[in-house]
């Protein structure tokens, strides 16, 4: 049975599917949906387990990947292009490495098809402390934050996800226990039984190192058509810090393209 996910449409045109990283939701890449809205039909994703989202039991990336693909199914979309950002990014890998003949084109944001060292500790600890906190105004929750976290983007991007109940607590808007039982499974790299042989365009933030030189034999060999820009100036939150010039490298990429005709999978 296909998982329930809130997806949200704008524009017309070529199917072009935003997935987010890891602790969001679909809007973080808002600004991107609206730049690319005039010229295609945008699925903004709450990714399983995230936002609005019906929570898998057991998160990894190939079955965050199957569940998207059931969407498609689900909404009749046979092909599309796939923008995905950190998590959303290896998620966007995943799925165009097990079902190729569905992604017309991959963009990959500050994430490599690597696997990660835990580097999440800190985060973790400031999310287990809110939700224990009992938190019932954001002030408060950035402040708890604050003594874990290191960036006021970090915490920002972080504030986002926190809704008030019935009662008027603020709690996370994904599955924080899921998600931290599963977190090795998101750190692996994406699974490979062949190459994905379409245009793929990997985006860097200039002074993260998400992406670094050594991974790069690794991206040619599993992407052979990948190409990549940097972002100079910019940290992983490359998409947040200069939103106009990230937009424009996505929708560059994606415009000329057309929907690649394959032969049916086997």
């Amino acid at each position: 049975m296909a998982l329930d996910l809130y997806v949200k449409q704008v524009g017309e045109g070529p199917a072009v599917m935003l997935l987010h990283g890891l602790f969001g939701a679909g809007g973080n890449l808002g600004g991107l949906a609206r730049a690319l809205r005039a010229k295609f039909t945008v699925f903004s994703v709450d990714l399983p387990s995230h936002g609005r989202s019906e929570w898998l039991k057991n998160p990894s990336l190939s079955a965050m990947a199957e569940s998207v693909q059931q969407w498609m199914d689900t909404a009749g979309i046979a092909q599309t292009h796939l923008v995905g950002h950190s998590l959303g990014g290896k998620v966007a890998m995943q799925l165009a490495l097990q079902y190729p003949q569905r992604v017309d084109s991959l963009v990959v944001a500050d994430i490599a098809p690597v696997k990660y060292s835990a580097h999440h500790d800190a985060v973790f600890a400031a999310l287990g402390e809110i939700d224990a906190a009992h938190c019932t105004r954001r002030e408060q929750a950035a402040d708890l934050m604050a003594q874990h976290l290191k960036g006021d983007a970090l915490i920002q991007f972080l504030l986002m996800s926190l809704r008030h109940d019935a009662e008027g607590i603020l709690r996370w808007r994904f599955d924080l226990q899921g998600l931290r039982r599963s977190y090795s499974s998101m750190l692996a790299a994406p699974s490979v039984e062949q190459p994905y042989s379409g245009p793929v365009l990997f985006i860097k933030g200039g002074t993260s190192d998400y992406i670094l030189e050594a991974h790069w034999p690794a991206i040619q060999r599993i992407f052979p058509e990948a190409s990549i820009k940097v972002m100079s100036g910019c940290s992983h939150w490359l998409h947040a810090e200069k939103p106009q010039l990230f937009n424009g490298i996505v929708e560059r990429f994606l415009v000329p393209l057309k929907p690649r005709m394959l032969p049916p999978a086997k």
